[in-house]
């Protein structure tokens, strides 16, 4: 199983992630981080298939995609 984590509090809030995700489990959160953005999060990690276009599509680095 693949393991996402995000550095929230770096976070845009761009929202290319969600759209890169082909299992769908990348969402936005509703809470603002430090920055005053909503930060991405996976909602469902054991859904997660470790494919990386998250990671990929990030303009800012922020996510890490671990198999």
């Amino acid at each position: 199983m693949a393991k996402v984590t995000f550095k929230e509090d770096l976070c845009k809030g761009c929202g290319l992630c969600v759209g890169a995700c082909p299992k769908k489990i990348v969402k936005l959160k509703t809470e603002i981080n430090a920055k005053g953005y909503n930060p991405a999060t996976v909602e469902d990690q054991s859904a997660c298939i470790g494919c990386a276009f998250c990671a990929t599509m990030c303009p800012d680095c922020v996510i890490t995609v671990e198999k």
